[in-house]
């Protein structure tokens, strides 16, 4: 599978709006957006409180409209989705599976040790339970 095939149609897993602006560069950095057909993806994990599963949803819902503004402007066409699911990497996954995505692409954090702790289990289940690629592309600061 070639790299242009791999990005064709990824299933992209967001945390926020940082998040979707810096995968979104990190992602446009290594494809043509007219080639690339994302589904960009924000799971929402802790559901309880009527209150905390509002203010969980607009700030899923802030992620996806930040990287599909930024890639309508480039002429990218996406797909948004929030779920609510746990695990995480299962979530992404099954989604992966009901989309036919070409892979899962994230990029890299450097957020310290305990948030590496914290999301090593995702990035481990992802990797080893995933029948599908699995991309880790690099966040350039810069961006």
């Amino acid at each position: 599978m070639t790299s242009d095939e791999l990005l064709s149609r990824p299933v992209v897993p967001i945390s926020g709006p940082e998040d979707a602006e810096a995968t979104y560069n990190a992602l446009v950095a290594h494809t043509d957006p007219a080639d690339c057909r994302p589904l960009v993806l924000h799971v929402i994990v802790d559901t309880e409180g009527s209150d905390s599963i509002n203010a969980q949803y607009q700030h899923a819902n802030d992620a996806c409209e930040q990287f599909k503004s930024r890639a309508a402007a480039d002429g990218m066409i996406v797909g948004t989705e929030i779920r609510y699911g746990k695990p995480v990497s299962e979530t992404i996954i099954d989604v992966a599976e009901e989309y036919n995505g070409s892979s899962i692409v994230f990029c890299s954090r450097d957020d310290g040790a305990w948030f590496d702790l914290l999301l090593g289990g995702v990035r481990t289940a992802l990797i080893t339970k995933s029948k599908r690629p699995v991309v880790m592309l690099p966040v350039d600061e810069d961006y």
